[in-house]
């Protein structure tokens, strides 16, 4: 990775193993620092502005301008602008205008912090004039409070007084990467693959926003009969690796870096491998995110031959979505493991641990936006009198499997995290997680946070179930929940997949999709038939209650009280508190 420093798609990288300063003076007359200047001046050029117009009367070529900028910001570590005018009078028309000097500097700055900003250290190797003798997390932490330091030292020298508040914003990075470069051993076919260096650890610095050009997802992933990788050719710079733990799968997911945003919050979603866990191994998956190839594929393939799935997305801003690239990752996981004979279940799993009794646990089972998280959370808020303990163990897509001894239907799930939508939680829920959490498009409809939710272990852990129910959010009819006296009739339910549109795809109104899950079973429909019939059956014959919960998040004005009213209901299902609605409603408002 030759590179010091690139922008692209408003990222800006930063290679510390190839540059790294640590005084204000290398700061300034780094290469890094006069790219972000040219990219200011043809910013300012694009949207003819003020300052640009003032910056063209002095200099007409924009390189110049940038090292004349590059020059005037370096003297003002030390000058007052009539100093720099006297010791170099070359610059003395940039430094009339009071105004404009101030432009000059807080525009800058208010155009580096609107960059998304990452930084990449190579472990295994350090060079000369690049990161040395210092830790991943420190490294960043002392650039950060370089460019501050750097920022403040300008603005007080320029503006001529000392600041009164000071805000401690995040001026280096947003986010690191330490990586490596690892020969996998993929099979033949995937060699062009290899080069391509792996992630190791991840930094991020909250709060983290990202903005992406759509906000939701369209469609499903059709499944093709040829090997869409095979012959691809990649340029290793421009690409790196997450070793991704998807449920007891190992993905390769490889994202070209236009798209870091979403390589990074992978993080937050699923567990990233361990070297020992994915060297020298095979992986099961391998999804490659944003080929610049002028096409629009988002297609997978199952390659019998290496006993691997195998999927490709197009650099396009049609996909520019994270929606895209978490749920390919599931689609080539659940079909994986409905070859196995396992049933993909797009749900949710929390376990609860009453008061004097034994584990709870309920899957919800629905589409995208039909109500479990969300339910879930106010299952959180409104039991903390009656649980003991509660814990998330999936939040988006599981699996139901049977015990290789007992048959006795089981579940686990696939993410330490959760991609749930900002609009459906309650008002202040997404600021308590503002530590830890991944914003995306926060000022849009359908804007969502990744939060990480659970550990591993308890994700891959097969867990019995006590209560297995449909989120319905289209109807406001009967009981809160209701349950099915035999397999035939939830079947009728369960299969049909209907739900009200929320607008986190491009879907309107009623809709419906095989088994409520796009990712695998509606590509396989001939094939999940049995298992669904299957598992129905046993969950009726060992005593697992199977029903529908009402969530009624997709009708008007229910979008807060029909999560809260179901979660009250389950509540009061496990514990037997009559009373518990009035005495929590009361308790959560005060």
């Amino acid at each position: 990775m030759a590179y010091k420093f690139i922008m692209t798609r408003g990222n800006a990288i930063l290679n510390f193993s190839e540059e790294y300063c640590q005084s204000r003076c290398e700061l300034i007359e780094s290469e890094s620092f006069f790219r972000v200047l040219r990219k200011f001046v043809r910013d300012n050029a694009r949207r003819e502005t003020r300052l640009y117009t003032y910056l063209h009367n002095v200099q007409s070529d924009d390189i110049t301008v940038a090292n004349d900028l590059r020059d005037i910001f370096r003297l003002l570590l030390i000058m007052t602008p009539k100093e720099v005018s006297v010791t170099k009078p070359e610059l003395k028309e940039y430094l009339q205008d009071d105004e404009m000097i101030e432009k000059m500097v807080e525009d800058l700055y208010a155009f580096w912090r609107k960059l998304q900003r990452y930084a990449i250290v190579f472990n295994d190797r350090r060079r000369e004039g690049g990161y040395q003798n210092v830790g991943f997390v420190e490294a960043q932490t002392k650039f950060e409070a370089l460019v501050l330091k750097t920022y403040r030292s300008i603005e007080e020298t320029a503006l001529g007084k000392r600041n009164k508040v000071y805000r401690q914003t995040t001026l280096g990075v947003n986010a690191g990467l330490a990586v490596t470069q690892i020969r996998s051993t993929l099979p033949y076919e995937y060699r062009c693959l290899d080069n391509i260096p792996f992630i190791q650890n991840v930094v991020i610095h909250p709060p983290f926003i990202a903005y992406s050009k759509r906000n939701k997802r369209d469609g499903v992933f059709p499944e093709i009969n040829y090997n869409p990788i095979e012959d691809m050719r990649f340029e290793a710079e421009q690409w790196f690796c997450y070793p991704a733990k998807i449920g007891d799968q190992l993905c390769f997911v490889y994202f070209n870096r236009k798209y870091m945003a979403q390589g990074v919050t992978l993080c937050n979603l699923f567990d990233l491998a361990d070297e020992e866990e994915y060297r020298n191994r095979k992986p099961d998956l391998i999804y490659v995110y944003g080929y610049e190839d002028g096409q629009k594929n988002q297609s997978f393939y199952q390659d019998d031959k290496n006993d691997m799935m195998v999927a490709l997305l197009s650099s396009n801003d049609e996909f520019d979505y994270f929606g895209y690239m978490k749920k390919m990752c599931l689609t080539l996981h659940n079909v994986r493991q409905i070859n196995k004979g396992n049933l993909p279940i797009h749900g949710a799993m929390v376990q609860m641990k009453l008061h004097n009794r034994d584990n709870m646990n309920i899957v919800v089972m629905g589409d995208s936006g039909a109500g479990k998280s969300e339910t879930i959370e106010q299952i959180k808020s409104l039991g903390a009198a009656y649980i003991e303990d509660i814990k998330t163990i999936y939040d988006d897509m599981g699996l139901l499997s049977y015990d290789s001894d007992t048959k006795e239907v089981k579940s686990s799930g696939t993410e330490i995290g959760a991609f749930v939508r900002l609009d459906d939680l309650d008002a202040g829920y997404s600021f308590k997680e503002l530590d830890r959490s991944v914003f995306m498009n926060p000022d849009k409809k359908n804007a969502r946070v990744v939060i990480p939710i659970t550990n591993y272990e308890d994700v891959v852990a097969k867990h019995h179930v006590d209560m297995f129910l449909y989120a319905n959010n289209y109807e406001d009819t009967g009981e809160a929940v209701e349950f099915f006296d035999n397999a035939d009739d939830a079947l009728k339910v369960f299969r049909a997949g209907q739900r009200m549109a929320k607008g986190t795809t491009t879907e309107l109104g009623l809709v419906g999709s095989y088994f409520a899950n796009p990712f695998g079973p509606v590509q396989r429909q001939e094939q999940t038939e049995p298992l669904l019939q299957s598992y129905f059956k046993s969950m009726f014959e060992q005593g697992i209650k199977v029903g529908q919960l009402h969530t009624r998040l997709g009708i008007p004005g229910n979008e807060h009280t029909g999560p809260k009213e179901a979660a009250l209901a389950i509540l009061k299902l496990i514990t037997g508190d009559t009373q518990l609605k009035e005495f929590h409603l009361v308790d959560d408002e005060g």
